[in-house]
C-alpha cells in the first residue's frame, strides 16, 4: 500500500485505495511556486503539525503534534521578514495570515512541510490542508477538503505519510 496521499490538479485526493473530493490553488499547480501566484506547489511533503479550533470541533485523532488555535495565531507571510513561512504570535510587525479565522476554513489546519527547511524568501508560505468551502472554490495555494473527509485521513496517516501534488497530466 502507499503510504503517501496524492492529490491530482483535477481536484482528485487519493488515499488508502479511496478518492476524495479536493480543492487546489486558484492558479492550479506549479513546480515553481511563488509567494502569491494563488498556485498549489508539486511534489511531496512532510507533514508538520496540526493546528485545531477547540471552540469548534473536538481535538483531530492523529499521530501528529497537534495545538489549539488561539487568536493571537498567525502566519507569517511576508517575504522580507525573519519569520517568512512560520508561525507567529500577533500582534506582528509584517504581512501575516490570521490562523484565528471567522469562516470554518482554519478549523483544522495541517501544515505541510513546503519552503519551511529552511524557508526562502518568495517561494512561498502557509501552504496547509485545511477545509474546503461548501463549494469546493479554490484556494490560494492550499489543500481543501470536506471536515469529515479530512478527518478520516488523519486518522489514518502516520508519520512517513507525504502530501505528494502532482503535476499536470499525471
Amino acid at each position: 500500500m502507499n503510504s503517501n496521499i496524492i492529490v491530482k490538479p483535477s481536484g482528485k485526493l487519493i488515499w488508502n485505495g479511496k478518492e476524495y473530493k479536493c480543492a487546489i490553488g486558484k492558479g492550479g499547480v506549479t513546480k515553481d511556486k511563488k509567494e502569491g501566484d494563488g498556485k498549489t506547489p508539486v511534489g511531496c511533503f512532510p507533514i508538520r503539525k496540526i493546528f485545531y479550533r477547540a471552540d469548534r470541533i473536538l481535538k483531530p485523532q492523529s499521530v501528529f503534534k497537534t495545538f489549539e488555535i488561539t487568536p493571537a495565531d498567525g502566519w507569517c507571510d511576508d517575504p522580507k521578514d525573519l519569520n517568512y513561512n512560520r508561525h507567529i504570535k500577533l500582534p506582528y510587525g509584517a504581512s501575516y495570515e490570521n490562523l484565528w479565522r471567522n469562516d470554518s476554513l482554519y478549523d483544522v489546519i495541517v501544515v505541510l512541510g513546503y519552503n519551511d527547511n529552511p524557508p526562502v524568501a518568495g517561494k512561498g508560505s502557509a501552504i496547509f490542508m485545511h477545509l474546503a468551502r461548501p463549494d469546493y472554490a479554490p484556494t490560494l495555494g492550499c489543500i481543501a477538503l470536506s471536515l469529515e473527509d479530512l478527518l478520516k485521513i488523519l486518522r489514518e496517516i502516520n508519520v512517513n505519510t507525504r502530501i505528494c501534488v502532482e503535476e499536470e497530466n499525471n
